[in-house]
């Protein structure tokens, strides 16, 4: 079941669904756009490991715009800050977006409950595009949860990426003991 427009405006209400900044014309009948953020980063090593810590650079999209090329992965960020604490989020790309072959995540779609941040996104594309920042790039839809939730992501001691800022953030697959 996902929540309605009536209902997220209810949890809204309640605390349990944060959005900033909000914009009620951004609220659909079952879910919420969100506008990509100024800030778009590149990996600096071509290969990437998964045992290491792998640095980015970010930069600003320019007010022209940015050309994303295919074959470059990229990871942008949400200009919305959002908090979940009773859902499950689920991010995916707007139609619009889809058909520029923007794809907006490669894996991470789902958020957890509890978690509290702006959303980094794993934006590769099908052929050259030009983007803007602050265009719509994604939506949130939410989930129910059955039963009580134990430990919220937002209260893990080793949540990697729980209060994620308005810039994008590398993997932290490093952190992970394996």
């Amino acid at each position: 079941m996902i929540l309605s427009d009536k209902r997220i405006l209810e949890e809204m209400e309640k605390g349990t669904i944060k959005v900033d900044p909000y914009d009620r014309a951004s609220l659909g009948s079952n879910s919420y756009d969100v506008h990509l953020g100024k800030w778009l980063a590149k990996y600096k090593d071509e290969v990437l490991d998964a045992r290491k810590h792998n640095l980015i650079e970010d930069f600003e999209i320019p007010d022209e715009g940015f050309i994303l090329q295919p074959h470059v992965f990229y990871l942008g960020v949400t200009m919305e800050y959002t908090e979940t604490h009773a859902h499950v989020p689920f991010l995916e790309g707007k139609s619009s977006t889809g058909r520029l072959g923007i794809d907006i995540h490669a894996t991470a779609g789902k958020g957890d409950v509890g978690f509290c941040g702006h959303w980094t996104l794993e934006i590769s594309v099908k052929q050259p595009v030009r983007i803007y920042k602050f265009m719509p790039i994604g939506q949130l839809i939410y989930f129910p949860v059955e039963g009580e939730t134990l430990v919220k992501y937002n209260q893990k001691k080793d949540a990697k990426y729980s209060g994620q800022p308005n810039r994008p953030v590398e993997s932290m697959m490093w952190k992970n003991k394996f």
